[in-house]
């Protein structure tokens, strides 16, 4: 995800460290080169112009230009206004006190709006809620099944009536059904069409006209970019949204979309999709968005996704380990086969600031893992627990022992390195303190 962007921001931020001192025409060659990286990112171009406006604005003050790191000092102002485009700051969702509250979403056929109304129903469990879920697609039977399937795979209630009602005789008898039964959230996944039809339009006017809805959320596919906007504004006409999901980001080619959507739309966003696993569902965090869209990293969230696959004790004992500086290969083959579990490495990897992801971006996919175990298992326990012991002779047996390569045991050794580093660095910014608190404190 952003992988282009995050490194065309690598260059300018190379630029920008390289100088003791920024002049205002230095300042302003650094923004020419932002401004033709954001347009090439599928930036609109108001949003281009206006970003680099105020960046520039406050760049070339005297605070700035005369800073002993003017450099940093811009890049942080740059973070700071793409993080003001995307909204500043996490949005709840809103869950009415008088329940059941209604959530509904709407959006054009295979924007991905029946897997995140499951992903969505999901996440709300997991948190404490007692979610339905109720298809009002009376046309799609497809759909309504995909949906039925996605509760009953998370164990959520799901709700159906006959063919031949309409979506708000449908709602109307979900909300008896959720009460009846104790059930505080009712989300609802409303009929796409390929293209935006009138009679689309028309069918969720008078749904959202005539019953209370706590929130109708706009479920946009984040690759089709500008698209995306046109999209969102004759949703407006009609329906008016009170949020928006982003789905498919991590599939985002080009990674500026997702600042065109939010800025030209104007509503928050509450949620993106980053996978296709129920449970690859985030809350939108405009401050980590933006480091990840300048390649600076993500590691909350990454901290966030390990809390849910790691056990206190083992937390514990890599603390332990880590001060003492005896992480060894054996713990390094452990990480990589829980890391797989909380999405591709690649994705991992691109949480981190780009000075940490080293060599050890390189491992991904199932058959890399193996020749990864393939090598550390042909190694002896000292080897494991004292890898500078390893020379040119060890090498060459393990290579042999493994049906690998020199090459590969050399590049093995450099991603264990990497992987220290990665996990020190986390170390000193209390990455790992972390591990054992609540996460998502955003009112859920």
């Amino acid at each position: 995800m952003f992988e282009a962007l995050a490194e065309k921001f690598a260059n300018i931020f190379k630029k920008l460290r390289s100088k003791g001192k920024l002049s205002e025409q230095e300042v302003d060659a650094v923004l020419k080169d932002l401004r033709m990286v954001l347009l090439e990112s599928d930036v609109h171009y108001k949003v281009v112009k206006d970003l680099v406006a105020r960046v520039r604005e406050r760049a070339v003050g005297k605070e700035v230009l005369e800073s002993v790191t003017p450099g940093e000092m811009i890049i942080k102002i740059m973070w700071d206004e793409i993080r003001k485009i995307l909204g500043g700051e996490a949005r709840d969702l809103h869950i009415s006190s008088a329940l059941p509250s209604f959530v509904v979403l709407v959006g054009l056929q295979g924007s991905g709006k029946t897997t995140t109304c499951g992903k969505l129903g999901a996440f709300l469990k997991e948190r404490g809620f007692f979610p339905l879920l109720v298809s009002t697609d009376t046309r799609r039977p497809a759909a309504k099944e995909q949906l039925r399937i996605l509760a009953q795979g998370s164990k959520l209630e799901f709700f159906d009536l006959p063919q031949g009602k309409t979506p708000l005789e449908v709602v109307r008898a979900a909300r008896n059904f959720a009460r009846e039964k104790g059930l505080d959230v009712v989300l609802v996944d409303t009929a796409g069409r390929l293209h935006v039809e009138e009679d689309l339009l028309q069918e969720l006017k008078e749904l959202v006209t005539q019953e209370t809805l706590q929130e109708v959320l706009l479920v946009l596919d984040a690759t089709t970019g500008q698209e995306a906007v046109k999209v969102a504004e004759t949703f407006r006409e009609c329906v008016n949204p009170t949020g928006m999901i982003l789905t498919k980001v991590d599939t985002d080619a080009r990674g500026g979309a997702v600042l065109s959507i939010v800025a030209q739309t104007g509503w928050p966003v509450k949620f993106v999709g980053v996978g296709e696993k129920v449970t690859q569902l985030e809350v939108f965090r405009p401050d980590r968005m933006a480091s990840r869209i300048m390649g600076l990293g993500d590691t909350l969230t990454l901290i966030e996704r390990i809390e849910k696959a790691i056990t206190q004790e083992e937390v514990k004992r890599l603390e332990k380990r880590i001060e003492k500086e005896e992480l060894d290969l054996s713990d390094f083959l452990e990480e990589l086969k829980r890391v797989r579990n909380l999405g591709s490495l690649e994705e991992i990897m691109h949480m981190l600031p780009g000075n940490l992801r080293g060599s050890i971006s390189q491992i991904d996919g199932e058959q890399s893992l193996k020749r990864v175990e393939a090598i550390i298992n042909s190694m002896t326990l000292e080897e494991r627990a004292h890898p500078a012991i390893i020379n040119a002779s060890r090498r060459r047996r393990i290579a042999q022992g493994s049906g690998t390569s020199v090459q590969e045991v050399n590049r093995l050794l450099k991603q264990f390195e990497d992987f220290r580093k990665i996990w020190k660095q986390m170390k000193k910014g209390k990455g790992l303190s972390l591990f054992g608190r609540k996460p998502f404190g955003w009112g859920l």
